[in-house]
């Protein structure tokens, strides 16, 4: 599949409804440079983070919107807004929203949108905390272009479409892919293929996902003996549990091992931060930490206690925080593990899994996904 500039289609979209003035709308539209900022994703490869919360939030407001026909009649200002209820089963109906929760609604979209034009005088949603009834703001969806007011909510939406589409067609194509090389392929090509997800510039969503498959293979050739007395012991196999989705955002541990009850923690940054703030939201509970990035373990610690000191300054402190970091695993160690469970042939299972874990992140039946 050609992946095309996401702008050039907005500014199709955009002239198909104001042929003459499309770029003076877009450039004086700061909720479409919004979206043509959260859409950058489409035009990337098929494993790039798609941003669904706060689209899906404008999306939502915009249908009900054009379905009372607002756009047409005017009195917007006099309807009694749309309900919450409502708005959140219908973010969780479109593609890839099945899991979404209601912050895009209630304060992520306001806040981020403020973040990128700290000089606009509106805020996209509006809200009635008593009623729980909520309304887009109109004065960002009607743009002024020489003397002539222009209402761009049908666009937006059609803009909305064609990025979901866009999205499920890669990712369709992402897993069609991996079906095909684990029927056809051979073991060498399906190798590579995993390989190239171990990468720095690898989608944090999809390093998360195939960290994991490769955690847990390795896992499972291992065991421990427990009971609650030496006559009593029982073998158990090291077995890792995926704990949520990565694109939650709910602040959970991402694995947790059965039965040594070890936390495990995906991120793909180097901000000491961080690691302290998942480190205290489990009240200092010893951690592993999962990290993309292809820096040796000893420079990854240093790095991040050289940073926590320049903040901190009291060394106990600090000390504290790192105590806790039980083990890290960088990609080069990941590549270290892959090449084991390999050699014990699971390198299908591997690819099995991220297969099911992609299935379930990005919300595909297997109609969808499998040829």
């Amino acid at each position: 599949m050609q992946y095309h500039s996401f702008t050039q289609i907005i500014e199709q979209i955009l002239k198909e409804y104001f042929p003459g003035e499309y770029i003076d709308i877009l450039n004086k539209s700061e909720l479409l440079n919004y979206i043509n900022i959260k859409t950058r994703s489409a035009e990337k490869e098929a494993k790039s983070r798609g941003s669904f919360g706060n689209i899906y939030a404008i999306y939502v407001l915009l249908e009900d919107y054009i379905s009372k026909d607002f756009h047409n009649k005017g009195n917007y200002s006099e309807y009694e807004g749309a309900i919450f209820s409502k708005l959140l089963k219908r973010q969780r109906e479109l593609p890839f929203g099945q899991k979404l929760q209601n912050h895009a609604l209630n304060h992520r979209l306001n806040e981020e949108f403020r973040r990128y034009f700290p000089t606009c005088d509106y805020i996209p949603i509006l809200r009635n905390t008593e009623t729980s009834r909520y309304w887009f703001n109109e004065n960002l969806i009607k743009i002024s272009v020489k003397n002539k007011t222009y209402n761009i909510a049908e666009p937006i939406i059609k803009i909305i479409n064609k990025y979901i589409e866009t999205k499920q067609a890669s990712l369709n194509d992402f897993l069609t892919a991996c079906n095909l090389i684990s029927k056809y392929e051979s073991k060498e090509d399906i190798e590579k293929f995993i390989r190239k997800l171990l990468a720095p510039h690898t989608d944090a969503r999809l390093f998360e996902i195939v960290s994991f498959a490769i955690l847990k293979y390795y896992y499972l050739s291992k065991y421990v003996y427990f009971g609650f007395s030496k006559e009593n012991l029982k073998k158990e196999h090291l077995h890792l549990y995926k704990t949520g989705r990565t694109n939650a955002n709910d602040g959970d541990i991402d694995f947790v091992m059965k039965p040594l009850g070890r936390f495990y923690q995906v991120t793909e940054t180097l901000d000491f931060k961080k690691y302290f703030l998942d480190i205290d939201k489990i009240e200092r509970y010893p951690i592993t930490f999962v990290i993309k990035s292809e820096d040796d373990e000893e420079t990854i610690m240093k790095n991040i206690k050289i940073s926590a000191l320049n903040s901190y300054s009291v060394l106990s402190i600090v000390n504290k925080y790192m105590d806790c970091i039980e083990e890290i695993f960088n990609i080069p160690k990941l590549i270290q593990i892959f090449d084991i469970v390999v050699k014990n042939d699971n390198l299908n299972s591997i690819l099995q899994e991220i297969i099911l874990q992609c299935k379930l992140e990005f919300n595909f039946t297997e109609e969808l996904c499998d040829e």
